[in-house]
């Protein structure tokens, strides 16, 4: 899904608000970093303090802002193609466990996903909130679906779906499949490129994308 830039948008309100910097994450790349690392690189690059407790000052301030921008109408906003239709394929199967591994805030991810009725879905997750580094959140997720019942899974029945190269980059790092999907900033050819084992442009064919799970229709 997409939010129509509602979390940029309060990052940089929050970022203001904490640091005393107008756009102060102009030119930071954003898709596939997490949220932490983001925060960090701005504090850098604008030479202001920047700790853990200025980042629990920023992560309450981006919240406030965020629960109030995802309301707000924006460019391609909205669940992109076959994606609920996924979800709800997945979610009742014995043979599938969904988790949630984003570079998102904890907080940050239920407001957007709350908002388009998605977080419901994922059992548990890892999140960007004090980590800067994309590819340790892959151990963190499955040590977390283990701990909520699910499968102590091998690397060979992981899937990793994202719509980045750095999406990519955590499946290769930790040895496991990747399925990419061409909604994002991204399209087919760079996500190829990046090594992602399954491309597809969207989830619109439910049967292709189960297929691309390593899972057959139902």
């Amino acid at each position: 899904m997409l939010t129509g830039g509602a979390g940029a948008r309060a990052m940089a309100r929050a970022f203001e608000e904490i640091f005393g910097v107008r756009n102060g994450l102009a030119g930071i790349p954003m898709a596939g970093r997490t949220d932490a690392w983001i925060v960090a690189q701005a504090a850098a690059i604008h030479q202001v303090p920047w700790d853990r407790a200025r980042l629990a000052r920023f992560h309450e301030a981006y919240l406030t802002c965020l629960a109030a921008e995802v309301h707000e109408p924006g460019p391609r906003k909205g669940i992109m193609p076959g994606v609920r239709a996924l979800l709800d394929a997945l979610a009742p199967r014995d043979d599938a466990f969904l988790a949630l591994l984003t570079g998102n805030f904890e907080g940050g991810a239920r407001v957007k996903l709350e908002y388009f009725d998605l977080w419901r879905y994922f059992n548990c997750g890892a999140f960007g909130d004090e980590t800067l580094e994309r590819n340790d959140l892959l151990s963190t997720a499955l040590a977390r679906v283990k701990a909520r019942g699910g499968p102590a899974a091998a690397p060979a029945d992981v899937v990793i779906v994202g719509d980045t190269p750095l999406d990519v980059a955590v499946a290769q790092a930790g040895g496991v499949r990747s399925v990419a999907v061409a909604t994002g900033g991204y399209d087919a050819a760079t996500l190829a490129a990046a090594g992602a084992d399954v491309v597809l442009e969207d989830f619109a064919d439910l049967t292709a994308a189960l297929a691309a799970m390593g899972v057959g229709d139902r």
